[in-house]
């Protein structure tokens, strides 16, 4: 027989092509293998994923080391990795979507606007919730590169870095923001600054991890990496309300006091 995945011919015994390293599937697609594979695939204590997982939370600097070393098999890669995040946050925008209101919205952030303007507002967050995630990537990897560089790092390798570390973070907060989102909705809101902070806290835990500062000059960059992240979080805020006013999803009427 020949494996699915690569053609090459391999014996009926194989459970693995020694080829391309593909698991021989011999079965027909049931609901008892399908349950069996996804546990496999993503639950298995010995599987990349939960792997990837427990390393970023406790030696970030062994998984994107290895990563940018050449090491492709042992740990989930960063773009799989980034997509399990993504579909995460899907989810959560999606319950966010149904229980969060624009009057909540309002009383977190929105005072003194105008109904139609903070549904328009709160309209277009989620819509381009995942480009925003994405665009914090960049904003973080040109931070770290200014930053923390002891091993010389390119920027691209930093791009990686924070691949993980955006993903990671997304990750490991989906349960808690899940269940504060569907117990209390407004108590979620008041966790957006807090969790941002921890996400920068985490991202420079793992910068130290992997260039090793002593502590006074750990500290002195620290604060320069928040001063160029909140320098870069205020221009993705600023572009987005500027494409908002260009594709005409808001316009000047709407910050005007209504009569």
């Amino acid at each position: 027989m020949n494996c699915k995945n690569c053609n090459t011919p391999q014996r009926t015994d194989f459970n693995y092509c020694p080829s391309c390293g593909a698991k021989a599937v011999k079965h027909r697609l049931t609901f008892r293998n399908l349950t069996y594979d996804i546990t496999e695939r993503y639950f298995n204590l010995d599987n990349t994923f939960i792997r990837t997982i427990v390393q970023l939370c406790i030696r970030p600097e062994v998984v994107i080391d290895a990563y940018i070393n050449g090491v492709r098999r042992k740990y989930l890669n960063p773009i799989s990795h980034l997509g399990i995040a993504l579909t995460l946050s899907g989810l959560l925008i999606f319950i966010m979507q149904k229980v969060l209101t624009p009057d909540i919205f309002v009383e977190y952030g929105g005072q003194g606007m105008s109904e139609e303007l903070s549904k328009k507002l709160f309209d277009a967050i989620f819509d381009y919730q995942t480009l925003l995630f994405i665009l914090y990537i960049p904003v973080f990897a040109i931070a770290g590169y200014l930053t923390f560089n002891r091993k010389g790092y390119f920027l691209s390798e930093y791009m990686i870095a924070y691949i993980y570390i955006m993903a990671q973070w997304s990750i490991v907060i989906f349960p808690i923001s899940l269940i504060t989102l569907l117990v209390d909705p407004s108590a979620y809101m008041n966790l957006a600054i807090p969790m941002t902070f921890l996400m920068v806290f985490y991202s420079l835990f793992v910068m130290q991890r992997i260039h090793r500062f002593p502590v006074g000059a750990t500290i002195l960059r620290s604060f320069v990496f928040f001063l160029l992240t909140l320098i870069g979080y205020f221009a993705i805020i600023i572009l987005f309300y500027a494409f908002m006013f260009l594709t005409g999803i808001v316009t000047l009427e709407d910050f005007l006091p209504k009569q």
